[in-house]
Order: C-alpha cells, then sequence, then structure tokens
C-alpha cells in the first residue's frame, strides 16, 4: 500500500506491505529497498470484470510466496534498473 505526500506532488510518503504490514523504508520520496509492486485490472470472463487490484509486498512475503508456486519464477539479469 502507498500514501503519497498529496494529489498534486505525488512525492511518496510511505510503502507498507499488504501481506506483514511492515512499513517499507522511504527517504526523499524514494523507496529504499526490495519490493514487488502489482497493479492489475481483471479483464472478461474473471469473477472480478473491470477491477484493479493494486498492491507491494516486502522482499521476505515475496519470497515466501513464489516458494509456493507449483512452476518456479523465470529469472533473468539485468544489466540496467530503473
Amino acid at each position: 500500500m502507498r500514501k503519497y505526500t498529496d494529489e498534486n506532488n505525488m512525492e511518496l510518503e510511505q510503502v507498507i506491505c499488504n501481506k506483514c504490514g511492515r512499513q517499507l523504508r522511504v527517504e526523499n520520496g524514494i523507496l529504499k529497498e526490495g519490493c514487488f509492486a502489482a497493479d492489475t485490472v481483471f479483464g472478461y470472463f474473471s469473477e472480478k470484470d473491470g477491477v484493479r487490484h493494486l498492491f507491494d509486498l516486502c522482499e521476505d512475503c515475496y519470497d515466501r510466496m513464489i516458494k509456493e508456486f507449483a512452476v518456479r519464477v523465470s529469472e533473468t539479469e539485468e544489466k540496467e534498473l530503473c
């Protein structure tokens, strides 16, 4: 869950893991630790047509989640980070 200073400035103020509730480190509007940010809109043929889900997971909760996957997550090494 992300909180911003205001609607016009949109400076990141706070990020909280939706799974464990831990507050992630944010300094000067910059997230300073690993975070999985999900943003998806469910389309037709789902039980959630047109519903958007937004959530954040700390790196520990993300790691626990993917350990339960039946098919492993595909990993590649990135040369440049955003």
